[in-house]
């Protein structure tokens, strides 16, 4: 039920309000606050704000080949001719490969499932990039694939489904160690634990 207060806001402002509030993390409070900064600040302020998520959303794809986010058919690590070709990371989200990169702890590539299993979600394997990554296995000459997902219940079962996918194909399969804090996020933990638990990852 809308307050008194919110009667008074006009209904341009209330609209914003309401977007901001539908992002992550964004809350009523902060949904409001941002919107009433970006009512004070100058019109060439917002308009920049307005035409970089409209670019944003124009130009940003997915790679064809491991589906992180690009401009171009293939995304910059994909491209570069001086990756290690034989070692796949496998991550959740395409901010877990910036995380990664911070560390300089890997110099292989990269595949983002865009996601976890999680039924209760109504994720189910068919909603994430699996079937793309063993085709992969398949015709590339990879040799291990590093299985980066999530150090929390989602992530452990989905790991644990992928083993079961590519055991039979005949790479060694790894998880890093577990110097990274279960129940996290990869996108949150600071370059020199998840660099450590990367290189003292672990065979499955």
């Amino acid at each position: 039920m809308s307050s008194h207060s919110d009667n008074l806001i006009v209904e341009p402002v209330a609209r914003l309000i309401e977007a901001l509030s539908r992002l992550p993390g964004i809350g009523p409070k902060s949904a409001s606050r941002l919107a009433f900064y970006l009512l004070r600040a100058d019109a060439q302020q917002a308009r920049n704000l307005a035409q970089a998520i409209q670019a944003m959303k124009e130009q940003v794809t997915l790679c064809v080949r491991c589906f992180n986010i690009t401009v171009d058919e293939l995304c910059p690590v994909c491209a570069s001719p001086t990756r290690d070709q034989t070692k796949i990371c496998v991550v959740e989200e395409p901010l877990d490969v910036l995380a990664i990169e911070r560390t300089a702890a890997f110099r292989g590539l990269y595949h983002v499932l865009h996601g976890h299993i999680a039924p209760l979600e109504g994720i189910y394997r068919e909603d994430l990039k699996i079937e793309q990554l063993l085709a992969r296995v398949r015709s590339e000459p990879v040799d291990e694939v590093i299985l980066a997902t999530n150090p929390n219940t989602e992530g452990d079962a989905t790991a644990y489904l992928l083993l079961k996918d590519l055991a039979p194909l005949g790479v060694r399969v790894t998880r890093p160690g577990r110097g990274l804090p279960t129940g996290g996020d990869l996108e949150w933990a600071d370059p020199a634990t998840l660099g450590a638990a990367l290189e003292s990852r672990r065979e499955l």
